[in-house]
């Protein structure tokens, strides 16, 4: 494929719209004779539902319907699961897993803060609200399990009393000897982190417009999801429909981040009450809703042990692992065990043990958020790696070339298995070199020189290091059909959905150059199920290597159909057909040349004479990716504390980073800053907290801060290519990476800036007031 488009920076395409305000978001679809409809959800964390009448709601004028688990229960069938091992994983791994079902509306319990009990739909929002309000329900509260590591032990009370036990997914995996290791080991370090709960919180909420046809018996649904045909799935067995009579439309979306690739309640509620009156239905998540009911993410502990050698070489590693995963195990084993897969990251280790449990929790389910297990882990190996730096003092630069991998040891096989079950074999890349490139671009040794005297005069400054490598593009394939119009002009269509990594601009360019036409001629629409048949959707930093490939052998196809056919149009042989901007040629003799539209209309048969060709411009590929590739980044970031206050300001912040081939540079840098920024409110800001009865405390924007732009430094890119094997576009996977690395090097400058105090931070986020007592209670004082 020529590289015409291919690499180059681009301008986003689909950026114009959005900045005047002419975005198509699920909100704006509007439609004739539409109802609205609003949830009732708990307001405790845990109850048994004694009473719940809705006989005054139904009475109040504009309602249109009212639904409970009893008026529903015939639809009734347990929201999608997701994450069970595959079979190669489970032939390595014993799983001790355990999963409940959970229904779109709570029958009898509630299990956690924002769980839907009843559904109010009227004519107007106002009037929804105000029968909502009219609802009697009698609870009766249940003792509560909030805390995750006291909820693992015996005792503690039940989420799912069938179970007897609070643990959902167990297991312990190992690789080489670690016992051996740490017995011989010349220097330990061991420290326990806590990582706490924090979310995506895409700017625009979740929402859900469904359309009934009674006539034909279609259902059609605008959804604000990740995953359309994913939705569809879920339909198709709620509904007890056939696929084709569903479609999904996932229309721009105003963020995913993860949070909007799970299955819903209201994904399934909006059509039913939709079916049900035979009246378009639309819901529209307000901010509270979403804190409390939306997916949430992150949330572990890890009581981590390096063994070593008195050189820095790291010998083995020791972790016991607890996650949270809220009131259902949704995900299965993706979060524990993506948890475990990225923990030795770039570095040279051949013996590691881990303990996991992941334990439910009477709090909003957890799912897969940008990184998805990887910022937790990288965050409790790199400040263990910085711990042990500073125990045997070391730099944590020098200590982290010492240990990592470069290109000459790659591929580089960790002796387990990856989350689908194949062996987890590091593709390409040099980790050694992003390290360098990483500290050459942020002055770290001119920092060094100059922190002494910048401590002299009472300026705190650190620097800090975080390195990781990410399975990225996880498979098995993605839908793409390219088709040619009447014109020449190219639809792209794919069940990848866009929600802001720019596929619009960055697909175009892949179709333009595999066919050889004009980037503005080529329109790309995705997430839309009447277009793709089968399709996965976007998360796992997976479109532009799954998508992407699809696309290019799907242009590649189509592209052979054109030169049959000007091949017999031109009277030349195919092998000396060429196709380049939009024009048709025999190749040597550029006069020769016919718009790509001549082709296609020669192809369609008239009353005077058939087509020189059959008029099939149009192919659909599934490109196969059994497993994933592996990209790597290394992030440096400088930091400012205030000794008084405790606050951090973040003065630089650099990003090294391969993803393979780059599509676009453009779009790959805004997807890291994106990222970084979501990494920095991991670190520095945002938490979803709860009280011991399991009251969310964190639930507006108030309570809960995510990042302002004048929080944020300028962000340095530095972009290295290790092309991947194991796609023809050796392309990686991205959108994930910057959110991956910041909670752990934002703390490593921390500590670093406070290293005459021995300042150890142990928890995200550091708020200025934890930092603060962190100063307070050091064991070392400095003028």
């Amino acid at each position: 494929m020529g590289a015409k488009y291919f690499g180059a920076a681009v301008r986003r395409r689909e950026d114009p719209r959005f900045l005047r305000g002419e975005g198509r978001f699920v909100d704006d679809v509007t439609l004739p004779g539409l109802l609205h409809a609003v949830l009732l959800r708990s307001p405790h964390a845990h109850a048994r539902i004694a009473r719940l009448d809705v006989t005054a709601a139904r009475a109040m004028d504009g309602v249109a319907g009212v639904f409970t688990f009893a008026d529903l229960e015939r639809w009734m069938k347990p929201l999608p699961l997701f994450g069970a091992p595959p079979p190669g994983l489970a032939a390595a791994v014993t799983f001790d897993l355990r999963t409940a079902p959970q229904y779109a509306l709570a029958r009898d319990r509630v299990r956690y803060v924002g769980e839907a009990v009843a559904m109010v739909v009227a004519d107007s929002p106002a009037r929804a609200e105000d029968a909502l309000a009219r609802i009697v329900v009698e609870w009766e509260p249940l003792p509560a399990a909030v805390e995750m590591v006291a909820a693992a032990e015996p005792g503690a009370p039940l989420v799912h009393p069938e179970w007897s036990t609070n643990v959902a997914v167990g297991f312990t995996h190992a690789i080489g000897d670690v016992e051996r290791v740490f017995a011989g080991a010349e220097a330990v370090f061991s420290e326990t982190f806590r990582i706490q709960r924090y979310v995506g919180m895409p700017l625009e909420g979740r929402g859900v417009v469904a359309q009934w046809d009674r006539r034909d018996g279609t259902l059609t649904t605008w959804n604000s999801t990740q995953v359309s045909h994913f939705v569809q799935q879920g339909l198709t067995a709620a509904l007890e429909l056939p696929p084709h009579r569903i479609r999904v439309i996932a229309p721009d979306l105003g963020g995913g981040f993860g949070t909007k690739a799970s299955g819903y309640a209201e994904d399934v509620l909006v059509p039913l009450a939709a079916r049900a009156l035979n009246r378009p239905v639309k819901w529209i998540e307000s901010r509270q809703e979403h804190m409390m009911s939306a997916a949430h993410a992150r949330h572990q502990t890890h009581a981590i042990s390096l063994a070593a050698r008195r050189d820095g070489t790291i010998l083995g590693v020791r972790d016991r692992i607890w996650l949270d995963l809220g009131a259902y195990n949704v995900w299965g084993i993706v979060l524990p065990y993506n948890t475990v897969a990225h923990l030795l990251g770039p570095h040279r280790v051949r013996d590691m043990r881990v303990d996991v449990q992941g334990v439910v929790t009477h709090k909003t389910p957890n799912a897969p958020y940008r990184g998805a297990g990887r910022p937790e882990t990288v965050f409790a190996m790199d400040r263990a790696v910085d711990g042990l730096a500073r125990q045997l003092g070391l730099d944590p630069a020098e200590i982290r070339r010492r240990n990592y991998l470069t290109e000459r040891d790659l591929p580089w096989d960790l002796g387990m298995p990856y989350r689908d079950g194949n062996p987890l074999v590091y593709d390409s890349g040099d980790f050694r070199a992003a390290l360098d490139a990483a500290l050459e671009a942020a002055g770290y040794e001119a920092f060094r020189k100059e922190q002494p005297a910048l401590r002299a005069r009472g300026v705190w400054r650190g620097i800090g290091i975080s390195g990781y490598v990410e399975g990225t593009a996880i498979g098995p394939f993605e839908g793409a059909r390219v088709t040619l119009d009447l014109a020449g002009r190219v639809l792209v269509a794919t069940g990848a959905v866009n929600s802001g990594q720019g596929h619009e601009t960055s697909f175009a360019q892949v179709a333009a150059d595999a066919l050889g036409v004009p980037l503005d001629w080529v329109t790309v629409v995705g997430g839309d199920t009447a277009a793709v048949p089968f399709g996965v959707g976007t998360f796992a930093s997976r479109s532009g290597v799954t998508a992407g490939n699809s696309i290019a052998d799907a242009a590649r196809a189509v592209r052979a159909k054109v030169v049959a056919a000007a091949a017999a149009l031109l009277e030349a042989a195919e092998a000396d057909i060429e196709v380049d901007d939009g024009q048709v040629f025999v190749r040597g003799a550029r006069g020769s040349a016919v718009e790509l539209a001549r082709v296609i209309q020669a192809s369609i048969p008239t009353f005077a004479r058939p087509g020189v060709a059959t008029p099939d411009f149009d192919a659909t590929a599934y490109h196969h990716v059994p497993t994933v590739t592996y990209a790597s980044a290394v992030h440096v970031a400088q930091v400012e504390v205030d000794r008084d206050s405790g606050a951090v300001r973040l003065l630089r912040y650099v990003v090294a980073h391969d993803c393979g081939t780059v599509i676009n540079p453009l779009i790959v840098e805004g997807q890291v800053h994106g990222g970084v920024a979501q990494g920095v409110g991991g670190a520095l800001f945002e938490e979803m907290a709860y009280d011991a009865e399991g009251q969310l405390l964190s639930g507006t924007l108030m309570d809960y801060v995510v990042p302002r732009a004048d929080d944020l430094p300028w962000i340095d890119c530095v972009h290295l290519e290790y092309p991947s094997p194991r796609n023809p576009l050796g392309a990686k996977g991205l959108g994930e990476g910057g959110a991956i690395s910041p909670p752990a090097a934002i703390a490593n400058a921390i500590d670093d800036a406070l290293a005459p105090l021995g300042v150890r931070v142990t928890a995200t986020p550091a708020l200025p007031a934890r930092v603060r007592e962190l100063i307070q209670r050091a064991p070392r004082t400095a003028s």
